[in-house]
């Protein structure tokens, strides 16, 4: 009988990691393949080498029973580090919120980093934020090495969205280490913040925070580091384009009419900035009652796709509108980690930029 991907993910979630729960819900897996022949491979990816060392012998473990299987020709397990080793302290005089230093000239790589994507909207309330944290996750789970910057000083929610509550490290007071969660390498102002904390900043210290945030962590080797921009066409967004060299951008709308407005003009800022947009996407594209299933469309339909069609830019897609997406996003465990309708549409889009070699 040929062994399926079910049957693998079965035994994965009965090995227990040292710490707690199992290789599954620890969301420790990468890149599962079963081919027909009955080979399995996968990726364990740790958040630093000292727990990738301390998971050597839960990697035999998931190799031997998963080799026992019915139908199993091969098993390949690789146990990799998602970034660098975790500091020993946390001085206390790490600082965020400083003038921006100057720079020679023209936008800067950021090293290590292969694609930068800039999340944008024009304005707030569209789900600019929900979709960075999902498309971050989607990415990760479909095996890509992810980064999220929480670029929204004022407000950030990435802290959140993704589920972390512990303050980010520093070796020497300057470096900082960022934040895992669900396979994604996370940097937001709000694990520097307290509750309710707000930043009441000029904008030259904002600017100085965002060059720490991305010249300043140890974001380690990524494929894709998302960057989930505050609403609007400011400060964030010009110190972005003018200082480091953006892969391109992904603009989200809803269709209403009074929100393609401001995507429009997001998308004329980003023009002017010379950063490509590589597309749009529509967020709460469709409702679907869940006691009777009628569909409804609460902000129209189809506006995104047809703005995109009229201005030349590739549409990538429609996002439904759930209440278990709120939910998630709350909890701090994005809709993207399950396998609903809304995973299903996050990851499409993931499955689309990295086909067209943007993520």
């Amino acid at each position: 009988m040929a062994v399926t991907r079910d049957d693998v993910v079965k035994v994965l979630e009965a090995i227990i990691v040292p710490d707690g729960g199992n290789l599954v819900s620890r969301d420790l897996v990468r890149a599962l393949t079963v081919d027909s022949g009955g080979g399995v491979q996968f990726v364990l990816e740790a958040a630093n080498p000292e727990s990738a060392r301390a998971l050597e012998p839960v990697r035999q473990a998931a190799e031997s029973a998963i080799a026992r299987l019915d139908g199993v020709s091969s098993v390949s397990v690789v146990l990799t580090a998602h970034g660098p080793a975790a500091a020993k302290a946390s001085p206390p005089n790490l600082k965020v919120g400083r003038h921006p230093t100057p720079q020679a000239s023209g936008p800067a790589v950021l090293s290590g980093i292969d694609r930068i994507l800039a999340i944008g909207s024009g304005k707030g309330g569209v789900g600019k934020s929900t979709v960075s944290a999902n498309l971050a996750v989607a990415l990760a789970r479909q095996g890509r090495r992810v980064g999220l910057l929480d670029a929204d000083i004022y407000g950030p929610s990435q802290t959140r969205m993704m589920g972390t509550t512990r303050r980010p490290a520093s070796p020497d007071g300057k470096t900082i280490e960022p934040l895992q969660a669900h396979g994604v390498t996370v940097m937001s102002m709000g694990a520097l913040l307290k509750d309710a904390e707000a930043v009441i900043w000029r904008g030259p210290m904002l600017m100085g925070a965002l060059q720490q945030m991305l010249g300043d962590v140890a974001w380690g080797r990524l494929d894709v580091l998302i960057i989930d921009l505050p609403p609007g066409t400011g400060d964030v967004q010009l110190t972005l384009g003018q200082r480091y060299k953006l892969t391109g951008a992904l603009v989200v709308s809803t269709p209403q009419d009074v929100a393609l407005i401001d995507a429009r003009r997001a998308i004329d800022m980003f023009g002017k900035l010379s950063v490509p947009v590589l597309g749009l996407i529509e967020n709460m594209s469709t409702y679907v009652c869940p006691q009777c299933g009628h569909e409804a469309h609460l902000f129209g339909h189809g506006g995104v796709a047809a703005e995109a069609q009229a201005m030349g830019v590739p549409f990538l897609g429609e996002l439904p509108l759930e209440l278990e997406t709120r939910l998630a996003g709350d909890a701090g465990t994005p809709i993207a980690l399950g396998d609903g309708p809304a995973a299903a549409a996050y990851a499409e889009l993931a499955a689309r930029l990295v086909g067209g070699g943007m993520a």
